[in-house]
């Protein structure tokens, strides 16, 4: 099981990255959040800027809150799921969410739903098999 409060270290391309995952879980299970928050190491260069995917449940979308592994996630109804405490998805889900880190913007904390970015990873590896 993952630790909520640990931050861990990710490589890419020579920049270091450093990410988190959050559950938020709530008595009812609508509420309940999975949250994965990245943001690059700090530089003399450029303004820390930390990307949210959050992750709720819904129709057709499962979010771990107790029966399944922390920080997995299932859509429905094929079953695809990620685990967010696997440095891979976190690779994967940060390439996805490349374009949204680009974009220029004074937001300093940018959170956005996680889903398209999950179905984008998911359906990205099917068509690679």
């Amino acid at each position: 099981m993952g630790d909520d409060r640990r931050i861990r270290r990710l490589v890419v391309n020579g920049a270091v990255w450093y990410w988190t995952v959050r559950q938020r879980v709530r008595p009812d299970y609508a509420d309940c959040r999975v949250t994965l928050s990245l943001w690059p190491e700090a530089s003399a260069q450029n303004v820390q800027r930390r990307l949210s995917l959050v992750f709720a449940p819904g129709p057709g979308r499962i979010v771990s809150n107790s029966y399944f592994e922390a920080g997995t996630l299932v859509r429905l109804p094929d079953r695809a799921w990620l685990n967010l405490y696997e440095p891979g998805t976190v690779r994967r889900l940060l390439d996805a969410a490349a374009p949204v880190l680009e974009n220029p913007s004074s937001v300093q904390n940018l959170e956005v739903d996680g889903w398209p970015y999950f179905t984008e990873v998911v359906d990205h590896a099917d068509s690679d098999t």
